[in-house]
């Protein structure tokens, strides 16, 4: 009698085994599959490439929240934590201290600095900065596209399995970004006015790239506050080149810009450096505010 009970029990468990094993087996390329990247970024305009490139293939958590200066970033404890313990951080070396400084004291698994291949503009002499060079790489679209390629590469190094993904959506990012850089060439070429006033120096790579002169109230960080002997310098310039207009900016004090423009019985307007998108930015990306820049750059200096 046990045998006769026993055997069906061997067989049914035997198959259990074999369906399990089925199962295991059938499921592994689905890992694969469903793969995902977690990316920590430290400012607005390494989200927008970073997410443009990861697609839905993962997550980007940006270290700056909407609204606030990123210059001005402190990170708690938790951060820095939360940040070691994703795929990638992606960062500026040199823009924000405290990113700096959470990375060489905590290192996450991958750190990815954007300004690799760059060239990168050294500070301006006698600016009241921390900075060596100007960190406002961004601002010119043609350093976006080597921004997006470095991002696209170090991932497809930490994410092999999603580098097929990552390259794709990078050639759409890419396409994307070269038609901006197009439309800034055109639409800068022929422009009365060389020269435009920001509320501080954060446009010298868009300046730089299409022919144009910036003249900055403030130096690298909008928090620095101007000298006397600076406003005068200014509006002695701004006189010079024969501006139209005195631009500031969405995330800083407009009280300095209004007040030169003011004396000088000049227009004001918001030229957006793009540190953050918030309800007040003329756009909901990055493209969009650069679109918007570029409007107010063609009105402002005359270019037909």
């Amino acid at each position: 009698m046990k045998m006769k009970l026993g055997t069906p029990l061997i067989a049914l468990f035997a198959t259990a085994l074999a369906l399990t094993g089925c199962s295991t087996a059938g499921s592994a390329p689905t890992t694969g599959a469903t793969s995902k990247v977690t990316v920590t970024v430290a400012a607005y305009p390494l989200q927008f490439l970073t997410e443009r490139i990861v697609g839905e293939a993962g997550t980007v958590t940006n270290l700056t929240q909407p609204g606030a200066e990123p210059h001005d970033l402190e990170l708690s404890a938790k951060q820095i934590a939360e940040m070691a313990g994703t795929d990638a951080v992606v960062y500026i070396a040199g823009f924000q201290a405290a990113v700096d400084d959470a990375i060489a004291s905590t290192p996450p698994k991958l750190a990815i600095d954007v300004t690799a291949g760059l060239s990168l503009l050294k500070a301006l002499p006698g600016a009241e900065t921390n900075h060596a060079t100007d960190p406002h790489v961004w601002l010119s679209p043609a350093n976006m596209v080597t921004m997006a390629q470095t991002i696209s590469t170090k991932l497809s190094t930490a994410k092999p399995e999603l580098a097929s993904t990552f390259a794709a959506n990078t050639t759409k990012l890419v396409a994307d970004l070269g038609a901006l850089d197009v439309s800034f060439k055109t639409g800068l070429a022929t422009c009365s006015i060389k020269a435009f006033v920001t509320s501080h120096t954060a446009f010298a790579y868009l300046a730089n790239s299409y022919g144009l002169e910036q003249i900055g109230i403030a130096g690298l960080e909008p928090s620095e506050e101007p000298t006397a002997a600076r406003i005068a310098e200014v509006q002695k310039l701004a006189k010079q080149y024969g501006v139209t207009t005195i631009f500031f900016e969405t995330l800083a004090s407009d009280a300095v810009a209004k007040s030169i423009a003011g004396d000088l019985g000049l227009k004001t307007a918001v030229l957006d450096p793009i540190e953050g998108i918030t309800k007040a930015s003329a756009g909901t990306n990055y493209l969009e505010v650069m679109a918007s820049n570029l409007k107010a750059l063609q009105e402002a200096n005359k270019c037909s």
